[in-house]
């Protein structure tokens, strides 16, 4: 391949060509909407969701959900 077949345009034809092509128009479109860039901050988001932990706390969840598996 040359340099030019590897240029991110001809890169994202190809790619979406192929998708056209295997998954048809309405697969592709499903497909690459989920790869849209969302909005926010997730990092933030994420320490409002979800509890401090530290590797103690969470080896110490994993055991007690073993412990009621078993």
């Amino acid at each position: 391949m040359s340099d030019q077949t590897l240029n991110p345009l001809n890169i994202r034809k190809q790619g979406v060509e192929a998708l056209a092509k295997k998954l048809g128009p309405l697969g592709m479109v499903r497909f690459l909407q989920q790869f849209e860039s969302g909005s926010g901050d997730y990092t933030e988001d994420r320490k409002k969701w979800l509890p401090e932990s530290n590797v103690k706390s969470i080896v110490k969840e994993i055991k007690k959900r073993r412990k009621q598996k078993a």
